[in-house]
């Protein structure tokens, strides 16, 4: 048998090849150089003034917040109310429902989008007014919230609203008091996944973007075409650290924890 060190060693080492690129850009963020190389040629934040002072870089940044919280909003209604509903629907309609709801992960992000584009231009809209990035984004982001949140209803013993509801209480009285404490982990685990993917999607937005639209992905992108900074690093440092000041808050004030679904 394989022993616990081993296998300890061998996650550590998966975790450690996996961690490595971020942790390189982390640091290659504090060159104080002029050029983005690594190791650093000296300890610096010049590029993180430099970042917040890029109008361009900060407004893009905007756009990426904006599109991944109206995204999120939605995708978390539309998939917590998918995922109520498989749970209490018949076998043969929960698992087509279940199915519906996880197509977006299964395919490959860029032919959702392709698909989503010829569809908005079908219906003489076109990528105007975000219709068709904001559409690709809650394709993209469903299937977190519904996979998290019916992982939380999966034990969910359904007697304890019918008991509210035989003592007087109104359905949305004990869906509110009964329903949301139990998933209210998965709810927000799920949206702050997809709020993540989200804001670091790329393909998706840059097939459905609007003219003069750019999120945080695509203006790196292109600013990594012509410019080789550490700014670029400190953009991407950036985002992480929100990401994991998000997470951390999430858990300190809901409790987060990995269900199994």
């Amino acid at each position: 048998m394989i022993s616990r060190r081993a296998v300890g060693l061998v996650s550590g080492l998966v975790y450690t090849f996996l961690l490595a690129p971020i942790l390189v850009v982390i640091v290659a963020s504090f060159n104080s150089g002029a050029f983005l190389t690594f190791p650093p040629q000296g300890v610096s934040l010049r590029w993180y003034g430099a970042f917040l002072h890029n109008e361009v870089f900060i407004r893009a940044f905007l756009t990426s917040v904006e599109v991944a919280s109206l995204a999120t909003a939605i995708s978390g209604g539309v998939g917590t109310m998918a995922a109520l509903y498989t749970a209490r629907a018949r076998p043969k309609v929960a698992d087509g429902v279940r199915i519906a709801m996880m197509l977006p992960m299964l395919l490959p992000e860029v032919l959702t989008a392709i698909g989503l584009l010829f569809y908005f231009y079908a219906l003489k809209i076109g990528t105007h007014f975000g219709l068709a990035l904001i559409a690709g984004h809650i394709l993209l982001t469903l299937p977190f919230v519904y996979l998290n949140v019916s992982s939380a209803l999966s034990e969910f013993d359904w007697s304890l609203n019918l008991a509210a509801r035989s003592l007087g209480a109104s359905p949305m009285t004990a869906f509110f008091r009964i329903t949301v404490p139990v998933i209210k982990t998965g709810l927000v685990g799920g949206c702050i996944f997809a709020f993540i993917v989200s804001f670091d999607a790329f393909s998706t937005s840059f097939l459905l973007k609007d003219i003069g639209t750019a999120t945080l992905p695509l203006q790196l992108f292109d600013y990594l075409r012509l410019n080789f900074t550490p700014e670029a690093a400190a953009v991407s440092s950036a985002t992480v650290f929100i990401t994991v000041l998000i997470i951390a808050v999430a858990d300190r004030l809901f409790g987060l924890k990995i269900s199994r679904f």
